[in-house]
């Protein structure tokens, strides 16, 4: 047995005694649904220590990960639903069928042949769901839009080129506009226009292979890294934030981008 294997083993050594007749009552009382919002929770942790750059953060959330995963499969096996060999079997299985160009003799011209044939293995494996019913309903909302616009460029329903994307968006945008001056306060009409606004940003960036939930997530990163910035200079020359004038906030703000942005020159 392999170091990886002895490893394994001895997760799965402490799950068993976690689930024993002497182990911890708050584990012995958890079912699958129970765990899916803790399963959902480190896997975003296991993200933020990814996007963060932080190989210790992604090894100790890769464990929490490894964890809940093996207590879901054991769950399921106490019922008598599968067991983990049958799901790892079953996902070799389905990489190797989804795989012809590496695993057998089969060729595709491009990448766009070789996500045809995807989708296609995809529809016999499913046969009865619908295009955009792999997509759980639970995925973040601009990963959700992604996802769908990705599909149904994959199916053949999107624009025909960027051109047409862009056309659709500002047509969005003065759709959206007409309803916040139109409508004054009916938010319900001014909502709709901008998720349409919104949906076709997605598969805009898409096409310039840019996705849209990492996009803002970047951006979410680099407003709260320079605001920490901005109140560590505040601080630093006794100015109090509380009260602060917009011309002041700009001013700090600015310098902030100023002195740790690499110049564009």
């Amino acid at each position: 047995m392999n170091n990886d294997h002895m490893a394994l083993q001895r997760l799965r050594d402490v799950l068993e005694r976690l689930l024993g007749p002497e182990g911890c009552p708050w584990d012995r009382e958890q079912t699958p649904p129970t765990l899916a919002d803790y399963l959902v929770e480190e896997v975003h942790e296991l993200v933020d220590a990814i996007r963060s750059n932080k190989p210790d953060d992604v090894r100790e959330e890769l464990g929490d990960v490894w964890f809940l995963l093996l207590f879901v499969t054991r769950l399921m096996e106490q019922d008598g639903h599968f067991t983990l060999e049958d799901v790892l079997d079953q996902a070799s299985a389905k990489m190797v069928r989804r795989h012809p160009h590496v695993f057998a003799d089969a060729s595709f011209a491009n990448l766009d042949a070789l996500w045809a044939n995807w989708e296609k293995e995809k529809k016999k494996e499913k046969a009865d769901r619908g295009p955009f019913e792999g997509i759980p309903s639970t995925l973040p909302p601009l990963l959700r839009a992604y996802r769908i616009n990705s599909k149904a460029a994959r199916l053949g329903f999107t624009w025909t080129d960027a051109d047409g994307v862009r056309e659709q968006l500002n047509q969005e945008w003065q759709e959206w506009h007409a309803a916040q001056v139109e409508d004054g306060d009916s938010t319900e009409k001014a909502l709709d226009e901008y998720g349409d606004y919104l949906f076709t940003l997605v598969e805009y960036g898409r096409r310039q292979g840019l996705k849209a939930n990492e996009a803002l997530d970047r951006a979410n990163r680099k407003f709260l890294d320079r605001f920490a910035k901005l109140s560590r200079l505040a601080e630093a020359r006794g100015i109090d934030l509380e009260g602060l004038d917009l011309d002041s906030w700009n001013a700090l703000w600015n310098e902030v981008k100023q002195r740790h942005e690499p110049s564009q020159d």
